[in-house]
């Protein structure tokens, strides 16, 4: 990589890491391949609204995304993540990507109960059968909460085990005790398991495939090592990768095709989506 390409790849991290969610890599991506519908409810609350992405040629097998993005359970806009709708639209994938409610207007398990409404409306639409939830940092504990073996998705109408897969990239999945007093209003306490997908690994569980950088400072990989281990230990299908020199804005930011090279997230992600 030549000096000036590497100074342009660091400031835009830089900038992705002092701005959460990351809108200047959509400067970079195309708008064609895929039609946009914008602002769909899926509930009576104004953040509950997705954007619907369809590709231009679909494929033929119909498979569908729903991707739920990170932000501490306090920020986001699915607006900002147009850069990973373009690239599952130019695979061929319908593309799901919604708002959901935000701490301190609500606390656990709201925004989970939101990626469960939004999933029942993707499901309706496309076919659970056909659809792939995937999320990033806190929006990996969601789409985690949803796959492990919890009434979420039952209450929204979904059978969990009916989905073709989950992608959960750089999720906190077991990170007890909360030591952060912000984490523990919005959990409800420092010590609570009903917080944590790993308590649900147990019984009946749907394919997972867990992403992670090695380097990650901010959710640890330990997180998806332990999970990874339970989902098994359960008898459940998880794929897990590690990879190196990878931090918690690589895994995501390297969906973009200007930073694609910093990790193969998006092969692996179309790989399992193949397969599933």
């Amino acid at each position: 990589m030549s000096l000036a390409r590497r100074g342009l790849v660091s400031g835009l991290l830089a900038t992705l890491a002092g701005c959460s969610p990351a809108a200047l890599l959509n400067t970079t991506v195309s708008r064609k391949g895929y039609t946009l519908e914008a602002d769909i409810p899926y509930g009576t609350d104004p953040r509950q609204k997705l954007d619907l992405y369809r590709p231009d040629t679909p494929r033929a097998d119909g498979k569908a995304v729903i991707f739920l993005y990170g932000g501490s359970w306090d920020s986001g806009t699915k607006s900002d993540y147009l850069f990973v709708a373009q690239a599952l639209a130019a695979n061929g994938l319908t593309v799901i990507v919604p708002d959901y409610r935000l701490y301190p207007e609500v606390r656990f398990p709201a925004f989970v109960e939101d990626a469960a409404r939004s999933t029942r409306w993707a499901a309706d639409r496309v076919g659970v059968e056909k659809l792939t939830v995937m999320g990033h940092s806190a929006g990996a504990h969601s789409a985690l909460m949803l796959a492990a073996n919890t009434r979420y998705l039952a209450d929204a109408g979904v059978d969990r085990m009916k989905l073709a897969g989950i992608i959960g990239l750089a999720g906190p999945y077991a990170f007890l005790p909360l030591t952060s007093r912000r984490l523990q209003d919005i959990f409800g306490g420092a010590n609570d398991p009903a917080t944590q997908p790993i308590t649900f690994a147990a019984g009946a569980l749907p394919p997972v495939l867990l992403l992670h950088g090695e380097v990650d400072r901010i959710v640890y990989p330990r997180n998806t090592v332990r999970l990874a281990a339970a989902w098994q230990a359960a008898g459940g299908n998880a794929e897990m990768k590690l990879y190196p020199e990878v931090d918690h804005i690589d895994i995501v930011a390297a969906m973009s095709s200007l930073l694609r090279a910093r990790a193969p997230t998006l092969d692996d992600s179309m790989a399992f989506i193949d397969s599933h």
